[in-house]
């Protein structure tokens, strides 16, 4: 993955309505860091949502486990 950010930019075209593209412009918005920003969180977020999907039967049986049997911690726990 950190090849694909090597890369050299690629120009795009992005429809907005026009108040939002004004206001972001107003604001001093730079557009292009922005929507990077938010496919990077969105692409993590797809990620994330999949591995749980993944390995869900996993962390069930995991759950299972500890509420059986506890967890090798709790005899240090202080609280």
């Amino acid at each position: 993955m950190s090849q694909a950010y090597a890369q050299p930019k690629k120009t795009i075209s992005v429809t907005l309505e026009p108040w939002l593209l004004q206001q972001a412009r107003a604001a001093g918005i730079n557009l292009s860091a922005t929507l990077a920003e938010a496919l990077k969180h969105e692409i993590r977020k797809n990620e994330e949502e999949a591995w749980k999907r993944e390995n869900r039967a996993g962390l069930q049986e995991l759950n299972r486990i500890s509420d059986e049997h506890g967890l090798l911690s709790d005899d240090d726990r202080t609280f």
